[in-house]
């Protein structure tokens, strides 16, 4: 889900070794701000070696290792911005390297407890909470880590959910937490699929380190879905227009009476995604919010 992407720094700072890259640190400012012209910048950005995101009040912040990075590049991007009438302006400044590991644990990533049932934490935590479910995540530039409401309104829905025996669809895992989480409630069939390499591989390493090896992994979008493909769950945490653009494709792997999750989106945005789930089928169970961030849980009919 990029819009989680945006708002906490994915770097390598979960690396094992230390890694002391310099970083260019660019600050953006849009005008007038809208969240989706963020997306689309950060997403640009990311085709020209930026690799981390923040979202900001007035725009975002990306950082780009110093070596990488090409003034050309950026100027071209800006020059060449697809969405008319907005205007962005940034500045940059020079980032030292340092131990990125360090900074990661002190700054961006706690242990996390969920319901007091699951607790999410990286190898490098030593003061860890006991819980039923305890998941070891490595984030480096994959997204997930259960810190954004999005990803807890999904952890809370595996951990109502009776998943045992049941086949379970993670679309766009990043670092594989969802899939993680259903396999370890008993789910037999996991299928996880994320489009970005560096989040495949993250959740890769990530079901390595908690012995979960029964989930398959998948490098694409939703054509990774097969044709023979058939879900009991499938979960869905990216953003709003993803969603609407491939509902439909959820749709046709789940049976009847299977179970959509989706998050990723705004209250606001509930309207937009009932419209497209009315037309493949799927009903509204509940949904859920918090600070403005929507869950959906939808049963296909």
């Amino acid at each position: 889900m990029f819009q989680e992407w945006i708002t906490l720094i994915y770097t390598n700072f979960a690396e094992k070794i230390l890694i002391m890259n310099d970083y260019k640190k660019v600050i953006f400012e849009i005008s007038p701000v809208n969240e989706d012209v963020a997306d689309v910048l950060a997403a640009l950005l990311a085709e020209v070696s930026f690799e981390s995101f923040v979202s900001e009040p007035n725009g975002i912040t990306a950082y780009v290792q110093h070596s990488l990075f090409d003034a050309g590049e950026l100027d071209s991007v800006i020059a060449n911005f697809p969405i008319e009438g907005y205007k962005i302006n940034y500045s940059i400044e020079n980032i030292e390297g340092r131990d990125w590991n360090i900074e990661w644990e002190k700054n961006y990533f706690q242990p996390i407890v969920v319901d007091d049932k699951c607790v999410i934490h990286s190898t490098f935590h030593t003061d860890v909470p006991a819980a039923e479910y305890d998941i070891l995540i490595d984030p480096k530039m994959a997204f997930g880590t259960g810190y954004h409401q999005t990803t807890c309104h999904m952890l809370r829905a595996i951990l109502a959910s009776d998943m045992c025996n049941k086949s379970v669809l993670d679309m766009g895992c990043g670092t594989a937490l969802l899939a993680i989480l259903a396999s370890m409630r008993g789910a037999s069939n996991v299928v996880a699929i994320d489009i970005d390499e560096f989040a495949y591989e993250n959740a890769k390493e990530n079901i390595k380190l908690n012995s979960t090896p029964g989930i398959e992994i998948r490098l694409g979008g939703i054509e990774a879905i097969k044709d023979s493909d058939s879900f009991d769950y499938v979960i869905a945490n990216i953003n709003r227009n993803i969603l609407i653009a491939d509902m439909w494709r959820y749709a046709q792997c789940m049976h009847k009476g299977a179970t959509l999750f989706m998050s990723g989106f705004y209250v606001e945005d509930i309207d937009a995604l009932m419209e497209e789930a009315g037309q493949h089928g799927l009903r509204l169970v509940r949904s859920a919010e918090d600070n403005r961030w929507a869950m959906m849980e939808l049963v296909k009919d």
